[in-house]
């Protein structure tokens, strides 16, 4: 029976070879017309062709694909039975083979589990993170973000969404045509000038095919920041290989999707096991085209999920571990399954490493904690730094965009700019940056902000700072140098002896606006709809920020309401501050720094 079918598959591949011009497409000759022997030809090889095709088909229906052997032929033109096939076709069962992807062993899909969610979850916590989609907001106002509606994976949002706003905000003329190989360099070859671009505000115009695209160049570049540059993992499941058909687009897709997960549920690593797929890419280019094509699966409610774990695997679970100081816990935090800094810095930064300080940290012994160790793209700022719990370093504090996660005590969001020259440092700017990275790299106190007297010798001769020795020995006489004591004895020397004081006063003022995007969809009040009943509409807040930056080189300036500026003329002051939490975190980059907004305050909660 092979043999025949194999016979018809040949003789319709053979006639398919010949060079006779094309015919409009039928089945059989018109009536009274007679028919000649090339069309008799044509239409003889489309019968056989359909018939071999409908054979093997129902011969594959027919097998169990989780037990049928995946044979490899050594000639790409040549099927497993040793027919030859056309290039076209070998591609496209590539594809099907890549798409369908493999399962995890079940020793690996324990350890991925236990990694994420350790071994006492609650069912809450798996309904969480099994339950919220990678969406854009349907409100107008908010259509660039990506709206939440479960607690838990906002950390894995919120580091997606800073990605998306990089390639909408800055990316723009891109996004139509850039190559997804690499499309930062295509960027710096085409000249843009990253000091000087400012971006525009204007979200609702903003089309969703090119939303779409920003989104999946994000979640690109992010599983392949974890696979070094190398390699990404793209996670799908099983249910929904026979609800979504080659060639299905659009709502059917996602109604499609949406019935495969009725009833769905993991609970176990046995139930992960099951359904989970992974499919492994080593060309941006066909993992950016996988993505797009299954961009339904990932704003399905599984999404947060499926891209966690496509992150991990594209890491690797034992570099997963090796990143981490204590493997032991899960990377979902207890009692509420928020995502831990492990993730967040992962997906920022390639590396699931726990802290935020720059390089590492030596504890004595043969200890010590791992921080970022290099520059990043999308930028991290904390409440918690403001509350002396960690120390944000240089790496986080002053990525190469001007976009920030921002991190709270339960919840992450995102701060970011328009422009980017509100990252441009003066000279005594950088001067102070390099010094603070000389001082952080001495500290040993966990983000306390202060060094030994040893390190201190280091960090005044790699900064070519010249104290006079009654200065520096009053410096020394506790035994350990503070970073305010030593910043203040900077601003006190002349510029020439090493200081950093600025006579004039207005250098390093600074005023610009900063955005501020919750994704976690919230009753916002609307006094119309108030007014005739109806429920208050659930969506993100975007909040729109204008930051002063006083001058910080002389105590005076310090304290200052009204600066002259170094022509003489006296600026107008700011207006009116205004407080909330999230003025803290942006004092942690910009010190001192004032804010006001109109409406509702920002909440990082």
């Amino acid at each position: 029976m092979a043999d025949r079918e194999d016979e018809e598959l040949q003789m319709a591949l053979r006639m398919s070879l010949q060079s006779s011009p094309p015919e409009a497409k039928r089945s059989k000759p018109r009536e009274g017309a007679e028919e000649s022997p090339e069309a008799r030809n044509r239409r003889l090889q489309r019968e056989l062709m359909a018939s071999a095709a409908e054979k093997r088909i129902r011969a594959t229906e027919n097998k169990s694909p989780s037990l049928s052997p995946k044979v490899e032929s050594p000639n790409k033109n040549v099927g497993p039975s040793g027919v030859p096939v056309s290039i076209t076709e070998a591609r496209r069962t590539a594809e099907r083979k890549v798409r369908s992807g493999e399962a995890l062993p079940p020793e690996v899909a324990n350890e991925l589990f236990s990694m994420v969610f350790g071994s006492g979850v609650s069912k809450g916590i798996l309904a969480q993170w099994s339950n919220q989609g990678i969406r854009f907001s349907s409100d107008p106002d908010t259509c660039m973000g990506l709206v939440q509606h479960e607690g838990g994976p906002c950390g894995v949002l919120a580091t997606i969404q800073a990605f998306v706003l990089k390639y909408l905000l800055f990316f723009p003329q891109e996004l139509g045509h850039v190559s997804p190989n690499n499309p930062s360099q295509t960027l710096v070859k085409r000249g843009l000038a990253r000091s000087s671009y400012a971006a525009t505000d204007n979200f609702a115009h903003i089309t969703d095919e090119r939303k779409s695209r920003a989104l999946v160049l994000s979640m690109v570049e992010i599983l392949f920041s974890c696979g070094n540059g190398k390699s990404a993992v793209v996670s799908s499941l099983d249910v929904f290989s026979d609800h979504i058909k080659d060639g299905c687009e659009g709502d059917l897709k996602n109604e499609m999707i949406t019935k495969a997960l009725e009833g769905f549920s993991i609970e176990s690593a046995s139930d992960l096991q099951k359904v989970l797929r992974v499919s492994t890419y080593t060309s941006q280019a066909a993992a950016f085209d996988r993505l797009m094509t299954d961009l339904p699966v990932f704003e399905s409610r599984m999404g947060a999920m499926l891209f966690l774990i496509s992150a991990l695997l594209s890491r690797g679970l034992e570099s997963v571990q090796a990143d981490r100081d204590d493997p032991s816990l899960p990377l979902v935090t207890a009692p509420f399954g928020h995502a831990s800094q492990e993730i967040v810095n992962l997906l920022l930064c390639g590396q699931a490493v726990p802290n935020v300080f720059d390089g590492r940290m030596d504890l004595g012994g043969g200890m010590s904690l791992k921080g970022i160790a290099n520059g990043v793209e999308i930028g991290f700022l904390t409440l918690l730094e403001s509350l002396n719990f960690c120390k944000v370093g240089q790496y986080l504090k002053c990525p190469k965009w001007p976009i920030w996660v921002v991190g709270s005590e339960s919840h992450y969001t995102v701060l970011f700019a328009l422009d980017t020259s509100v990252q441009d440092e003066n000279e005594l700017e950088s001067r102070e940056a390099k010094i603070r990275r000389a001082f952080d790299a001495q500290d040993q106190s966990g983000g306390g902000g202060f060094i030994s007297v040893e390190g201190f010798q280091l960090v005044i001769r790699e900064t070519n700072i010249h104290f006079p020795p009654e200065k520096l020995d009053n410096l020394c006489n506790a035994g350990f140098i503070v970073w305010s004591e030593f910043w203040q004895a900077l601003l006190e020397l002349d510029k020439n002896s090493g200081g950093l004081k600025d006579p004039t006063g207005s250098l390093g003022k600074k005023q610009f606006d900063l955005f501020h995007f919750n994704g976690i969809a919230k009753s916002v009040v609307n006094t119309n709809a108030m007014a005739e009943g109806e429920i208050p509409l659930q969506r993100p807040r975007l909040c729109k920020l204008s930051v002063s930056v006083p001058p910080k080189w002389t105590q005076e300036e310090f304290l200052a309401d009204v600066v002259p500026s170094s022509s003489g003329e006296v600026n107008q002051p700011a207006p009116p501050a205004q407080h909330a939490p999230l003025v803290d975190c942006i004092r942690t980059r910009w010190p001192r720094a004032t804010c006001s907004w109109v409406g509702d305050d920002p909440s990082i909660v």
